[in-house]
């Protein structure tokens, strides 16, 4: 009988592919702790979401890949999972994050803060650690619909709020800060700041997917997040009728603009269940988020049904997916939940943009330097980097020409701290006190290339 060896398991396993990735998954670093013991052999398979709606697929093709070595007669399969990410200078309330994920709409109305919290309850039944903070700081809706009003603890170390837990899910919202009926009247650099105190002055602790509950529409909310916080996609909600397609489609466009990926559409309330015969019937149009997710290019994550008993049992605090997981909306979120979760692992590993950097020593190294997704390393001049600031004070916005004095700028000027914005580019902070410059990756890529060309 021949003699089974680890690296004849591993060639074995090469036939078995993910579809999402196109890659096999020995190559894709999936295959763990393989153990043999004569003929028997057992091995982990870790997947990049406990929420991959391909797992029992792949186990089925790993054990039967396997299976099949000449010598084996026994296989044990085990499916684990390690949701995976590749962000970098994030805050330290934010480092146990492994994904931000911005559910947004371009109108009110189309029932986006329902979309978030049956998907937060989606991903959470699927295995993993979920929060929701609730963007929406006019109209907070979120502790309502997962029925808490408990407001956050303060860590006495820190200071730091400590999320409260509804359902499973963190919970995050200024509706369980302020009195419900206090009307929350602020300037949008105001609500912004709270917002990123939100992220920042929150421990989160060790989560899988923080999803961020947007407000409607593409003002300072969601610029401010946008920046603030490292996206690493976003999702749209619509309504199949035409004004709010086309509504949708400018915040699609703005999340493009700051680079965010946008992992796909979900279009709500797409067909009416009767609660009596359970025939669905399209009140308002058919197929239309299908056709905008078309037509820009992304997958379309899942259309729900309009249920009465959606609406009733957010209003009671209790959700439908909690309610009831057999009901076709549930059913509709959970397939969502799942398409959303692989879209995230393909986005992450499988798509990684050759322009975004992976190191960034801009501040803390004599030449200043940056590494970059594809292996290009870059060294670049701190005075150079100063006169090439984008800023509305050091350039015009319109022409393109240069405002800032070149004898102003002084010989020795150096970076001294570097802040991620977005996903899209970053901050630096100079020595001479100048911080409003936000250098886009592109910028950053021509002003290297420039840099090497001298």
């Amino acid at each position: 009988m021949p003699e089974v060896t680890e690296e004849v398991v591993l060639k074995a396993l090469t036939q078995v592919h993910d579809p999402d990735l196109g890659r096999d998954i020995v190559s894709l670093g999936f295959v763990k702790n393989v153990k043999i013991c004569g003929g028997a052999v057992g091995f982990e398979v870790e997947l990049t979401t406990p929420a991959c709606p391909l797992k029992d697929q792949l186990k089925q093709q790993a054990y039967d890949a396997v299976v099949s070595v000449p010598g084996v007669t026994a296989v044990s399969v085990q499916m684990t999972a390690q949701t995976r990410n590749q962000r970098y200078g994030v805050s330290d309330a934010l480092r146990g994050v492994r994904n931000i994920v911005a559910i947004a709409s371009g109108k009110g109305g189309v029932g986006k803060s329902t979309v978030t919290v049956n998907l937060a309850l989606a991903l959470t039944a699927a295995g993993a650690r979920v929060g929701i903070l609730d963007a929406d700081v006019y109209g907070p809706s979120i502790p309502g619909m997962l029925g808490t009003d408990c407001r956050p603890d303060a860590d006495e170390l820190t200071g730091a709020f400590v999320p409260p837990l509804a359902h499973g899910v963190k919970v995050m919202s200024v509706g369980l800060i302020f009195p419900p009926d206090e009307a929350t009247i602020w300037r949008g650099p105001i609500a912004s700041r709270i917002l990123e105190q939100f992220l920042n002055a929150v421990d989160w602790g060790e989560l899988d997917y923080l999803l961020l509950d947007l407000p409607p529409g593409t003002g300072d909310v969601q610029l401010t997040l946008a920046q603030a916080a490292p996206l690493n996609g976003a999702v749209i909600v619509t309504t199949p009728q035409d004004v709010a397609l086309r509504v949708a489609r400018k915040g699609l466009r703005m999340f493009q603009k700051v680079n965010v990926p946008v992992l796909g559409i979900i279009e709500n309330m797409a067909g009416f269940v009767c609660p009596n015969c359970k025939t669905v019937h399209d009140i308002f149009s058919k197929g239309g988020g299908e056709r905008i997710a078309r037509d820009m290019g992304v997958p379309l994550l899942g259309s729900i049904p309009l249920d009465p008993a959606l609406v009733a049992s957010g209003d009671a605090g209790k959700p439908l997916f909690v309610a009831d997981r057999a009901s076709p909306a549930s059913l509709a979120f959970e397939a969502a939940a799942r398409i959303l979760a692989a879209q995230l692992s393909i986005a992450t590993m499988g798509k990684q943009s050759a322009t975004a950097p992976r190191d960034v020593h801009l501040h803390d190294r004599e030449v200043p330097q940056i590494v970059w997704s594809d292996g290009v390393v870059m060294n670049f001049e701190h005075r150079a980097l100063r006169l090439a600031c984008p800023c509305a004070a050091c350039r015009d916005e319109m022409s393109g020409v240069r405002l800032l004095d070149e004898t102003a700028v002084p010989a020795d000027i150096k970076v001294a701290a570097v802040r991620l914005v977005g996903q899209y580019g970053l901050n630096l902070v100079f020595s001479d006190g100048h911080s409003s410059g936000i250098y886009t990756f592109e910028l950053l890529r021509q002003l290297g290339k420039a840099a090497t060309t001298k």
